[in-house]
């Protein structure tokens, strides 16, 4: 099942870092993915910002407009919503559904080559348009 938190306003890189931090530390969350207006491929925009999760270093390459997380356990949402509500005060809305693809398609073939390389956990987390360097930052959970 995903969830997906859809905030009244796009999300600054402060905000972003906050919000993942925090969802980061909540069990049963499998990935978390931001979707978001992608910026210009210019270090020196000031919406560009290298962003702090679990000690990586992430160059946040959008302005966060929703964030998509694949959950293990219904039990999660009202966790998400506390996280939510302390971070984006102007208001959010949170939807269940399908929102992440599950699946590998012709078009993973045609990105990445051979599928059997492609991890499941990548599966319907990049851009298909970028280039494949700047696609997806993977942060394992700790056990």
């Amino acid at each position: 099942m995903d969830i997906q938190i859809f905030p009244h306003r796009i999300l600054s890189a402060d905000t972003t870092e906050k919000i993942l931090i925090e969802l980061n530390e909540i069990e049963n969350i499998n990935r978390i993915v931001l979707q978001g207006q992608r910026l210009p491929d210019d270090p020196t925009n000031p919406d560009r910002k290298i962003i702090n999760v679990k000690g990586e270093e992430i160059d946040l390459q959008i302005k966060t407009g929703r964030i998509l997380m694949e959950i293990m356990d219904e039990d999660v949402v009202p966790k998400v919503k506390e996280v939510a509500k302390k971070h984006l005060p102007f208001g959010f809305n949170v939807y269940a559904g399908t929102f992440i693809r599950k699946e590998k398609t012709v078009s993973d073939l045609m990105k990445y080559g051979d599928l059997d390389n492609l991890p499941d956990d990548m599966v319907g987390l990049t851009d298909q348009n970028a280039e494949l360097s700047k696609r997806a930052s993977y942060l394992k959970k700790s056990l």
